[in-house]
């Protein structure tokens, strides 16, 4: 009697490997593309066929800290990401910690309810978000986009660290409770440290979501509190779009949180996989 195998053992391993190579760069094509054009001028930006073998120039990355001030931008998108990474943390574990440990019949429809919410375009907030903002005089503020990124961001942060708690085994908690913990010190002592890769995993991963979040950014921000991303937007004209320079602004905008992300990669993979293997 003959066994039958996974398909992945019969396609042979050049092919997989192939396959895998193919996918990497036609992944990395744009961010390498983007690249390439960040250190062409303009002419040869929008050069027909297009053009692999040039000679570079920093003229573009001068041009953008000319026009505008990349360093005011950097810093507004360095703040709001990390403090509304900082701020969502502070509500998200309490909430989490909660619902984990202390389920009601409930639990279960306001966690699925949470996420509900992400699933609703942006814009149709807009209006009453706007309103609100303008009414309190948030507008082109820092604490606007704060308050904004950590709401939109709660959903993910509770339901990424209940999974992290839930994987806490209970005897330790009950452990800890016959010892005499109060609710504080079991959350402190012993949930939290125990939770270390999902803090951290949950923490990068909101810290990228707000770094790049541009919808919220452009529409209740425009010079004081602009982030990077209003300066990618401002590089889009009536006159048309400067491909060489929007190129180079861009690569200025995501190069910060790129390196962030690479050395970071293990703690996020490893947070992102806790619990995953019994």
């Amino acid at each position: 009697m003959s066994t039958s195998q996974p398909p992945s053992q019969l396609l042979p391993l050049a092919a997989r490997t192939a396959g895998a190579w193919a996918a990497a760069l036609l992944l990395f094509f744009p961010l390498g593309w983007l690249c390439l054009t960040a250190f062409k001028t303009e002419l040869q930006a929008i050069a027909v066929p297009p053009l692999f073998v040039f000679e570079p120039t920093l003229e573009n990355f001068a041009e953008v800290q000319r026009r505008s001030d990349y360093l005011l931008f950097a810093r507004n998108s360095l703040i709001t990401s990390v403090v509304s990474t900082l701020l969502g943390l502070l509500i998200a574990a309490p909430a989490a910690y909660s619902m984990a440990f202390f389920r009601t019949k409930r639990t279960r429809d306001i966690l699925m309810w949470m996420l509900s919410t992400k699933m609703m375009p942006a814009v149709g907030a807009l209006l009453p978000i706007y309103v609100l903002a303008q009414t309190a005089s948030l507008l082109d503020t820092l604490p606007a986009l704060i308050i904004v990124f950590t709401l939109s961001n709660l959903p993910i942060m509770v339901w990424m660290l209940y999974t992290s708690f839930k994987d806490i085994p209970p005897e330790i908690l009950e452990a800890a409770r016959m010892d005499g913990a109060t609710l504080w010190t079991e959350f402190r002592h012993v949930v939290m440290p125990l939770s270390v890769g999902g803090l951290a995993s949950c923490g990068l991963l909101c810290l990228v979501l707000a770094w790049n979040e541009a919808f919220w950014a452009l529409n209740l921000t425009s010079a004081k509190a602009g982030t990077l991303a209003t300066l990618i937007a401002s590089y889009s004209s009536p006159e048309g779009l400067f491909w060489a320079k929007l190129s180079a602004a861009s690569l200025m905008a995501i190069a910060p949180i790129v390196v962030f992300g690479w050395f970071s990669q293990k703690q996020l993979v490893q947070g992102l996989t806790f619990g995953a293997v019994k």
